[in-house]
């Protein structure tokens, strides 16, 4: 099965992401260490985005998404990406015109952190579409997606994790 492999690959890849991490101090280096690390370091590192990066992968874009920025990435947790069925997950990874469209329709130009996603209504995504925003009380939605985790800094921009693929 085509995933499988690519996530055995990708642990491989967070493995040796997870040691590395471990060698920091742990006296507040760990945080600094990850403003350090770009969008896709980042992703590796946090080991809830397996299929994130995979996807990214099998895309080609990587090396945008490590490049200057900055970005801001609506991330799809592993547990979002197995939402979907299987076989649609499957068929989307192999598909590269697809999976590029459904991946950039993740991402924002410049670095957006929370405290201006409440303030949006929409945003205009690198994939050319709009995403909807919307804020009651304590929840931001970005399309159908909850907004689960807020202002992971990176070099190149800020991750936001969400809980559902968002489809444009």
């Amino acid at each position: 099965m085509k995933i499988a492999k690519m996530t055995t690959l990708m642990g491989a890849t967070l493995l040796l992401a997870t040691a590395t991490a471990a060698l920091a101090d742990d006296h507040g280096k760990d945080k600094g260490m990850a403003e350090q690390k770009n969008i896709v370091e980042t992703a590796i590192a946090a080991g809830q985005f397996n299929t994130l990066v995979t996807a990214v992968q099998e895309a080609g874009l990587v090396e945008t998404l490590s490049g200057e920025g900055p970005f801001t990435v609506f991330a799809p947790t592993d547990e979002a990406f197995a939402k979907i069925p299987e076989a649609d997950l499957n068929a989307l990874l192999a598909d590269k015109e697809a999976l590029t469209s459904v991946l950039t329709y993740h991402v924002v130009a410049g670095k957006v952190k929370a405290a201006d996603v409440v303030n949006l209504s929409e945003a205009e995504t690198v994939q050319g579409s709009t995403v909807d925003i919307k804020v009651e009380g304590d929840t931001v939605m970005i399309d159908n997606a909850r907004v689960i985790q807020t202002d992971i800094m990176t070099s190149n921009g800020v991750i936001h994790v969400i809980d559902t693929v968002i489809m444009p």
